[in-house]
């Protein structure tokens, strides 16, 4: 209360009362309770027997509805569509897997023709030192203790006892044609029955995809029928349009390297193109699994390491081309994910449903941050997963300003003027930023110091971007580049409008706002705060917009606006001054600083910005324009600089009308005794 005191602020007014209201009354995110969530994995856990099968259905599901849409679309039945769709899938997995199968056991077979190869490269270790005997000291140790271990486990036999010999013992099992039978085929039938009612599910859900649709809809979603059907639709095209991109990629990788393995002379190549398409599945650890078994392979094969070193090459060569080439431009859109949560998710599938978990990971978790965009009930699933940023920018501004981190918050700043002008930047980031520490002042939550940091660093941030400022100003000074950066520019912003439309609506209108910021040449402007440290950090992003439009700008902070202060200024070359304030409850002060600095410079135009989010109101400037005496009145960045740049003579000082004094009739003298006797 003190320093709001010292500052000129008074928390309890009105109109901060109802920003602070506004602030509390914001909607929090639900989370579900810890109850629930252990429910919910110790269930899927558990009946992993069950939940398995059909999630590996649902998601074949989704990567064959648009298949089977294609058929129908060319005419064929729904029934028809849908079985030649599935047994045209699960043919070609059936396939894959034979290939594999046959492929493994003709490896099988060859092993013990690589073994010397193998023995010849361990003794040319061993002869040339590496890694100084480390080999040899390994497998010394190795060999003391498998002869401790057989010592440990074989005891001396006891002296009187007579010492005898084994006797040969011969066991010769006869079992039914029954049993063997049942011993080749038992291990088959649970894989096989999963397989046939993975199909038959499949099968079922493509039938009845419709039917299963409304069901979802009246059982989950009966009260928002928007909501639910695009949640559903973005489920359903982004997971079969990952899946289907994926595939598309993985046979792209795979092609070339069966082919250069099979070039270079590594057996069995079609094995290990097979085994790279489908480990690419796995995120991240599958690819380096898939390039492991080829190079122990060649390591086996070649009695030298030209091929090892060959076949990395070609591994590292395909992993960079599609990385950066073939993924960019096969995806049409990204999963939504963030990397760090396909691992996260990678490792919980995993555990939760073994290797099949661990392929179904990313799909699995796609569906999850669908539901989260779009229940309410699971937002918390889209800000722990997602990979759109989970905070405004000026939120995360402001976030950096607070923990005193200029640094960071300057390289923000700096990936924003790659796409929008400094003036944007400010009026639509850092203003706002600047406004929640002084919400956050108001509320009684943010102390002296930690309000002297956000001002420092704000201050710091806005020094840091002089050299952005500076190469601004001179691309305005070239008419050769001020029409190409600016399409550039607003190629850019284009761009970023068609990614995100709902979020970036009132940009799109600001972008095709033509407003020009006038020529600030042969025009001196002063900057000042008006009743705070915030303030000043405010008048200084004033002050380097003016700069980038040529004008000579000084700045004074808000101590100088006292009025001691004011009388110290040197007005005689300024033409106008512009104060600020983030406290929208300043009309009084205002009022007082514009009186004091128009009686200090008669010929002196001054304008107040109250900076403000919501944009500008020309009726509200005009009102208050003339109630505070004012040359102007704005609520924003491109309304500040518009007016100080301005060339309209100064507003004349309204002189204030005197109040008369009431004065007390005078007593009515007394006639003397002496004249009344």
């Amino acid at each position: 209360m003190a320093a709001n005191r010292r500052n000129g602020m008074h928390p309890s007014e009105p109109g901060l009362v109802g920003v602070v209201s506004a602030a509390m009354a914001l909607p929090r995110m639900s989370l579900p309770t810890v109850a629930t969530v252990v429910a919910a994995v110790a269930a899927l856990y558990f009946g992993r027997e069950v939940f398995l099968p059909i999630a590996i259905a649902l998601l074949l599901t989704f990567a064959l509805a648009p298949l089977v849409s294609a058929l129908k679309r060319l005419g064929i039945p729904r029934l028809p569509a849908v079985i030649a769709s599935v047994l045209g899938a699960f043919t070609v997995l059936a396939l894959f897997s034979f290939i594999v199968a046959t492929q493994v056991s003709e490896l099988a077979q060859n092993i013990p023709l690589y073994q010397s190869n193998i023995l010849t490269k361990v003794r040319s270790l061993k002869e040339t030192g590496v890694g100084g005997g480390v080999i040899a000291r390994l497998s010394e140790a190795i060999e003391r203790v498998g002869q401790e271990l057989d010592s440990q486990e074989t005891s001396p036999p006891a002296a009187d006892q007579p010492r005898r010999e084994p006797v040969p013992v011969e066991i010769i099992a006869r079992e039914r044609p029954l049993q063997v039978l049942q011993n080749l085929i038992g291990p088959l039938i649970s894989p096989l029955a999963s397989a046939g009612l993975i199909v038959v599910v499949v099968i079922f859900m493509l039938l009845e995809r419709e039917d299963l649709r409304d069901r979802f809809i009246r059982l989950v979603g009966y009260g928002d029928l928007h909501r639910t059907t695009e949640a559903l639709q973005e489920a359903g095209k982004r997971v079969g349009r990952y899946l289907l991109m994926q595939l598309v990629v993985n046979i792209v990788y795979a092609i070339p390297v069966t082919a250069g393995l099979w070039v270079l002379g590594i057996p069995n190549a079609l094995l290990w193109g097979l085994l790279a398409l489908a480990l690419r599945f796995v995120p991240y650890i599958g690819p380096i699994i898939g390039a492991l078994l080829p190079l122990f392979l060649a390591l086996a094969v070649a009695p030298g390491w030209s091929l090892v070193l060959w076949t990395a090459g070609l591994f590292v060569a395909m992993e960079m081309i599609t990385g950066n080439v073939v993924e960019p431009w096969l995806y049409g859109s990204r999963t939504g994910l963030s990397p760090l949560a396909i691992i996260v998710a990678a490792i919980f599938w995993t555990w939760l449903w073994g290797p099949l978990g661990l392929v179904l990971s990313t799909p699995l978790t796609v569906c999850l941050v669908v539901l989260g965009r779009h229940v309410p009930q699971f937002e918390f699933l889209d800000v722990l997963f997602g990979n759109e940023p989970v905070l405004e920018p000026h939120a995360r501004l402001y976030q950096r300003l607070l923990a005193g981190d200029p640094e960071e918050a300057t390289d923000h700043a700096e990936e924003m003027l790659e796409e929008k002008y400094l003036f944007e930047f400010y009026d639509k980031v850092a203003i706002p930023a600047l406004l929640l520490g002084e919400q956050d002042r108001v509320r009684g939550v943010m102390g002296d110091e930690q309000r002297r940091r956000v001002a420092a660093s704000a201050q710091m941030l806005v020094a840091n971007l002089d050299d952005s400022a500076r190469e601004e100003a001179e691309e305005d000074d070239d008419p050769a580049t001020v029409e190409p950066a600016t399409a550039d520019k607003d190629k850019d912003k284009d761009k970023d409008k068609d990614k995100d439309k709902d979020k970036d609506k009132q940009a799109q209108a600001e972008g095709e706002d033509d407003t020009e910021l006038p020529d600030g040449t042969d025009m001196s402007v002063l900057c000042a705060g008006g009743r705070g440290e915030l303030d000043d950090a405010a008048a200084a992003m004033l002050a380097q917009v003016l700069e980038v439009q040529g004008a000579t700008v000084s700045k004074a902070s808000f101590a100088d606006m006292d009025p001691t202060g004011i009388r110290r200024l040197e007005l005689d070359a300024v033409d106008t001054v512009v104060v600020g304030f983030l406290n929208l409850d300043s009309v009084k002060h205002a009022r007082f600083l514009v009186r004091r600095l128009k009686r200090a410079k008669a010929a002196l135009r001054v304008g107040i910005v109250f900076w403000s989010e919501d944009g500008d109101d020309k009726e509200t400037e005009v009102e208050l324009a003339n109630d505070i005496n004012a040359d102007f009145v704005a609520f924003g960045m491109v309304e500040a600089v518009l007016g100080a740049l301005s060339s309209d003579p100064p507003v004349a000082l309204k002189v204030a009308a005197k109040r008369r004094m009431r004065r007390r009739p005078r007593p009515a003298k007394k006639a003397p005794l002496a004249a009344a006797k």
